[in-house]
């Protein structure tokens, strides 16, 4: 898998991403992560990437020139990247979505900045994507989310699928919340491990799982269950 992070602050890369099981993906070459400095792309002396606003208003925005050369010169050099552009306008990122991004080949990430994008250059991206309703002072941030999400679902990053396959949002699930976890000590501070999870019994521990990714579900994201109440897997 490989991500193509364009950027006018090449500098913060890879940040977060240098460390865990992302960090060891990258060292052993599991994923690979190019970052291009957006500025690399002007003309002028300068290295001007961003202008005023025609019909006025606050704020700058990036210009076109410098955004469609970086993409069509990335494109060229990555045949079939899907380009896309982190806005709070884009479609919300969620579980399905990381799980559609996974399956590329490779994803060529634009970092948005000051107050947005020339509208002809969002047209070459073509693609838009929002980890939130909240605005960012860039799209760093949110493309290092991105990446890190993306980059678990690639065979090799994480040590064992078997972690991936009972978390919040996996099909185990049903696309709900994760089940409580516990460790050691069983006892802490008066409050004790569930029996069921000291039993042994690994039929009762998943349906006990179960039941608790539901309730789990329903007390604080009940916006995931279905018009029945119910998650995929789970019964009301």
């Amino acid at each position: 898998m490989r991500f193509e992070v364009l950027t006018i602050f090449p500098e913060v890369f890879p940040g977060p991403l240098g460390v865990g099981v992302v960090g060891r993906a990258l060292e052993r070459g599991d994923i690979e992560l190019r970052v291009h400095d957006l500025r690399d792309y002007t003309t002028d002396r300068h290295r001007q990437v961003d202008d005023v606003a025609f019909g006025g208003g606050p704020g700058m925005v990036l210009k076109p020139e410098p955004l469609v050369r970086a993409l069509r010169r990335i494109r060229s050099e990555v045949p079939g990247v899907r380009s896309i552009l982190l806005s709070p306008q884009g479609r919300r990122l969620d579980q399905g979505v990381v799980r559609e991004l996974a399956a590329e080949r490779a994803l060529l990430l634009v970092c948005g900045r000051y107050q947005g994008v020339d509208e002809r250059a969002r047209s070459e991206i073509g693609e838009e994507l929002s980890v939130g309703d909240y605005v960012l002072s860039g799209g760093e941030i949110a493309v290092m989310a991105v990446i890190d999400a993306v980059a678990r679902l690639v065979p090799g990053v994480v040590g064992s699928a078997d972690s991936l396959a009972d978390e919040t949002f996996s099909e185990t699930t049903g696309g709900g919340l994760e089940a409580p976890l516990y460790t050691r000590p069983a006892d802490f501070e008066g409050e004790v491990v569930p029996e069921v999870l000291r039993g042994g019994n690994h039929a009762a521990i998943a349906a006990w799982r179960r039941g608790q990714s539901l309730e789990a579900t329903r007390r604080r994201r009940p916006d995931l269950l279905g018009s029945s109440g119910a998650i995929s897997g789970g019964t009301k």
